[in-house]
């Protein structure tokens, strides 16, 4: 009788500690910055900042996205930005100077100003994928007719 009370307790322990784990662990859903780098720039004097650090070229967009993996829509469009790529922060340089290193760089500029096809696509069809097979789930399937045999 005691190891029944004690197992029973013991289950209703795990089912009400597992709900209150899950109960906190939320899927982020929301817009956010992202900077994405697109060229590295050869450390010289040229591009050194004021810490030490080199910056080099990024893209920076914002995008409505679920779980940081499923972008589903741009909110604003790729622009690109300096880099610092060991303190992870970005600076807005002025469009001019942009197209001076870009062209010290031999680079073209809307080469490295657009953004990846899962990034612009992606999102949307995995999106389109998950809610179709969710309606497939709900609509029910036909029942093959049953007859009996005689045996």
């Amino acid at each position: 009788m005691i190891s029944l009370t004690r197992s029973i307790f013991i289950a209703l322990l795990v089912v009400f500690s597992s709900t209150a784990v899950f109960a906190k662990a939320r899927i982020p859903l929301g817009e956010r910055e992202v900077l994405n780098k697109v060229l590295d720039l050869p450390d010289t004097d040229e591009f050194k900042l004021k810490d030490g650090n080199f910056f080099d070229l990024a893209t920076l967009h914002k995008e409505f996205n679920i779980a940081y993996l499923l972008p589903l829509y741009i909110t604003e469009e790729p622009k690109l930005v300096g880099f610092d790529e060991q303190t992870e922060t970005y600076y807005d340089i002025p469009q001019n100077e942009i197209d001076a290193i870009l062209a010290s760089q031999k680079r073209n500029k809307e080469e490295l100003n657009k953004l990846p096809f899962y990034t612009r696509y992606g999102g949307k069809i995995v999106a389109l994928l998950i809610i179709g097979l969710l309606i497939w789930g709900v609509i029910p399937s036909k029942k093959e007719k049953v007859t009996p045999e005689n045996i």
